[in-house]
């Protein structure tokens, strides 16, 4: 057990039990920065991501908008799994780009024409969800644009998090398979990759008793909106400074 691995998980998981994403979001960048590889961040991060997941949306499944679910499973997931396959020879940095789209995100309810722009993009559903595919399959940070769309809904709290979740929780199912069937299973499960799924879990009922369920929607809207915030800030700041 890694104990900067651990310090990340605990952090991260924390997050994704509030919003339905985080662990990838957050900890790949983190680990990348500390020194491990894009693969190994994954092996590591999309068991834990997968469990939380899995936990929101046994909790919350009756909540879950099933049309946007679908375009999920029909436009996003086929770009996933063909990205992650390429995803060894293609490099590309468009964490900036992506960050600056998420503070536009954040801030369209007290700015009109972030909220003009915000709905001109989302009303091109179809590339969007394209386009969301192919950024989780080549960088992990999908998550980002999930959450701006999402945003973007009138979904109440309990919602947002399990459509969220299921979507999420969907990308990360498909990367396994694929990291499974080119990698082999056993670069997946590990005694380490165990322990690290029962912290996250940990952190998902702490997080579910101490914070979820004493939120009302208004103010989970407030919080998901300066989360967007953090995360457009902190995907340019490794953008321009974290090669």
């Amino acid at each position: 057990m890694q104990w900067d691995i651990l310090a990340t998980i605990l952090l991260t998981a924390t997050i994704q039990s509030l919003f339905g994403v985080g662990v990838l979001l957050f900890g790949t960048p983190i680990l990348l920065v500390l020194g491990y590889d894009f693969i190994t961040a994954l092996t590591i991060l999309l068991p834990i991501s997968l469990t939380i997941n899995l936990l929101q949306v046994s909790k919350d499944y009756r909540h879950v908008q099933a049309p946007f679910y679908r375009q999920v499973l029909t436009l996003s997931i086929p770009c996933v799994v063909l990205c992650l396959l390429l995803v060894t020879t293609l490099k590309l940095n468009i964490g900036s780009i992506v960050g600056l789209f998420l503070i536009v995100a954040a801030l369209k309810s007290v700015y009109a024409p972030f909220n003009r722009l915000i709905e001109s993009l989302v009303r091109y559903e179809r590339t969007y969800f394209i386009v969301m595919g192919i950024v989780h399959g080549l960088t992990n940070l999908g998550g980002s644009l999930l959450t701006a769309i999402i945003h973007s809904t009138p979904y109440d709290k309990d919602q947002t998090r399990a459509t969220t979740a299921v979507s999420y929780g969907t990308f990360a199912l498909f990367q396994l398979v694929t990291l499974g069937v080119s990698l082999g299973p056993s670069a997946i499960a590990t005694s380490a990759t165990a322990l690290y799924m029962a912290v996250g879990v940990s952190m998902f009922l702490a997080t579910e008793l101490l914070l979820y369920n004493k939120m009302s929607t208004e103010r989970y809207r407030t919080t998901f909106a300066a989360f967007l915030f953090l995360s457009g800030t902190a995907l340019i700041f490794k953008s321009l400074f974290l090669r």
